[in-house]
């Protein structure tokens, strides 16, 4: 698979910390990819940095062939690098659908806002049945269907989720992991980083292993599997 999304001597912090350490990725298109580490190993800051919240100290970054690393991040979404961050972040008190508009609030996707919604809807059957109800007070799997879903309104190309198991029981997990494959045949591209990282690589065709802001290994999911710094630290083997 070519690359949609990649990463050259990405370094990146917060002010004088520097927390990436010239990261290489590359995301596949039409494919997944994975982020693993242990907490504070740089995944959120990697992905923050991608979708342009946070800038580049040094480094590039290219989607579909051109430079974005100085791009602001509502322009990122315009273009199609969408992120689904850590925590979901729903508007708690505006309904389930008025959360979902809000996703689509960029150029490119307004005018497809209403295909877009039915597409969510019949993806997650859930949302569907509490369009009305106030964000707040769904459940935590459900809210997390719903941060999915507010970031597919905005028609991503390469859709960035940042721990979207965290939190969750292990049934609506389940789900969450049932519900990424099918978003690859909507044609999206997915980076992923993950805690579960079993399901993870079972999932992804590749991934990277981020230790201290570095790359550390990277290989594709059955190799990473039988790598033995990845088994015994995340797998228990």
């Amino acid at each position: 698979m070519s690359a949609i999304l990649q990463a050259r001597e990405l370094v990146s912090g917060y002010g004088d910390v520097r927390i990436l350490h010239a990261v290489d990725l590359s995301v596949a298109e039409g494919g997944i990819t994975a982020v693993l580490g242990s907490n504070g190993a740089g995944k959120t800051t990697l992905f923050r940095t991608l979708a342009g919240l946070l800038a580049a100290g040094a480094g590039h970054i290219e989607f579909c062939g051109s430079p974005i690393e100085t791009l602001p991040s509502h322009v990122r979404v315009e273009r199609g690098v969408v992120l689904v961050p850590e925590g979901r972040l729903v508007f708690p008190d505006m309904s389930v659908e008025e959360n979902l508009r809000i996703g689509s609030v960029n150029a490119r996707a307004r005018s497809k806002c209403s295909k877009t919604l039915s597409t969510v809807y019949d993806l997650f059957p859930r949302l569907d049945e509490r369009r009305s109800q106030a964000a707040g007070t769904l459940s935590g799997g459900e809210q997390q269907m719903l941060a999915l879903g507010r970031g597919l309104m905005a028609l991503p190309k390469v859709l960035l989720l940042d721990e979207p198991t965290l939190g969750l029981a292990p049934t609506m997990a389940k789900q969450i992991f049932e519900i990424i494959p099918n978003l690859v045949e909507l044609g999206l591209s997915i980076l992923i980083a993950e805690q579960d990282v079993h399901r993870t690589l079972q999932c992804a065709q590749f991934g990277y292993v981020l230790e201290n802001g570095k790359v550390a290994v990277s290989g594709t999911g059955p190799e990473l599997m039988q790598t033995p710094a990845v088994s015994e630290a995340f797998l228990g083997h």
